[in-house]
């Protein structure tokens, strides 16, 4: 843990593309109308990334160390579908892995984001859609997203699994499907040479995964994020990004530090 604490201390990351719930400094544009659509797409849009960091680190919960992921996206007016994939490490100890891939179909227009997501835990089979509370498993999620414009980029999210494992076990032994959810507002503040800030605040509104299914409404997290992206060539940059998460209700790892090396194509 001394370890983690010293090497994420670094305030860059590497950030290789953003996943559907993230909102950075490439997808606004400047000198544009008040009210615009930054998520705007016009014919066939694709993209990849790769990214190295040494916390995988979502929506206030610390899911692991140092980790690789990959993410490809490919879209038609508005319509698109991701693949996002993460292999890394449950510690510092090196011990045991965590490998996960995320499927997402969504529809991007209009500063509204709207998707789908299976999220699958190599613990259990692709297709178990089933609901075992206390165990590990898959998830599907739908996830809501507006983004007011590009000269205000101020950011809503609501987020609910909808179905597979997502539940506990009540007083009488009964499973209970939580719907856990998670809302968030982030803003995303441009500074000069190419320097971007990035804010968020993040709920639970109920009992939920979010919270271990121990209570109801509660602050998931508090972030802040530094980042400068630089262009390669006209489909490939990179960029660096610092990250510092606060988490409330982590028994542990409350208060986490992130840096990441990150490559994209757009």
């Amino acid at each position: 843990m001394a370890l983690a604490l010293c090497v994420g201390a670094l305030p860059f990351i590497f950030n290789a593309g953003v996943r559907a719930e993230e909102i950075t400094s490439q997808e606004t544009q400047t000198g544009s109308k008040w009210l615009d659509d930054p998520h705007q797409h016009v014919g066939l849009t694709y993209s990849a990334s790769a990214k190295f960091q040494t916390a995988y680190l979502w929506r206030g919960i610390y899911v692991g160390a140092l980790n690789t992921q990959l993410d490809a996206s490919i879209g038609y007016g508005g319509l698109y579908f991701e693949a996002w994939w993460n292999i890394g490490a449950e510690d510092w100890t090196f011990k045991t892995f965590q490998p996960e891939v995320d499927l997402i179909l969504g529809f991007s227009r209009w500063g509204l984001n709207a998707s789908a997501v299976f999220i699958h835990s190599f613990n259990c089979p692709f297709f178990d859609f089933g609901l075992h509370p206390g165990t590990p498993g898959n998830a599907l999620e739908i996830d809501l997203r507006y983004t007011v414009s590009s000269k205000l980029p101020l950011s809503f999210l609501w987020a609910t699994r909808v179905a597979a494992n997502d539940g506990y076990l009540n007083d009488a032994g009964e499973a209970v499907r939580a719907f856990s959810s998670y809302a968030e507002v982030s803003y995303t503040q441009q500074l000069r040479d190419g320097f971007s800030l990035y804010y968020a605040f993040g709920i639970t509104p109920w009992r939920s995964m979010y919270t271990g299914f121990e209570r109801g409404f509660a602050v998931q997290n508090i972030e802040m994020r530094l980042s400068k992206a630089w262009s390669l060539s006209e489909h490939c940059g990179l960029s660096l990004t610092g990250q510092l998460s606060v988490s409330p209700m982590a028994k542990i790892n409350m208060i986490n530090p992130n840096i990441a090396l990150c490559i994209f194509l757009k």
